[in-house]
């Protein structure tokens, strides 16, 4: 395991994405998180947030192990209603595309106001589908990462900062 990108990197960022996001979003936000990934980046995010913010969580499944099976698994949908309201989806990572534009499409159903991404990292090479997130934390090239949420088979989810398994 290799240190690909250092902690004090993701805290900047993740500030950068939050001043960003709140000066867009003034009159409030519900921000969707998707579990489990995407849970230490969103806790981080939203306390950074100078904005109102309400917060629910999706939780989908596709991979095993270190493959995605390509198959979407609806496990857990947000409750908030969200008709006539601006949505922010806020995911770990965006790679195939696939596991977003599935989210997209069943949140679009609920008839937000506006719905977007915002992704900690990107890796565009993977993509399957077409598929562009609105606020990018870092793109990184096709390798496997993990830390910061992101986990192979459940393990290093707890590190501080994104590693690359080898």
């Amino acid at each position: 395991m290799k240190v690909f990108i250092p902690r004090n990197d993701i805290k900047r960022k993740v500030k950068e994405l939050a001043e960003k996001i709140s000066s867009e979003y003034e009159n409030g936000l519900v921000v969707i998180g998707v579990l489990k990934g995407a849970f230490v980046f969103m806790a981080d995010f939203v306390r950074q947030l100078t904005c109102p913010v309400y917060i629910d969580f999706i939780k989908v499944s596709s991979y095993k192990g270190k493959e995605t099976t390509g198959e979407i698994n609806l496990e857990l949908s947000c409750s908030i209603d969200l008709k006539g309201k601006d949505v922010l989806v806020v995911e770990d990572i965006v790679d195939t595309g696939i596991t977003l534009s599935f989210i997209k499409e069943f949140l679009a159903e609920k008839d937000p106001k506006s719905l977007k991404v915002c992704c900690f990292l990107d890796k565009p090479e993977r993509r399957k589908v077409d598929f562009i997130p609105d606020y990018v934390g870092f793109t990184i090239p096709n390798r496997f990462v993990v830390g910061y949420g992101l986990d192979c088979s459940e393990e290093y989810r707890s590190l501080p900062y994104i590693a690359t398994l080898d």
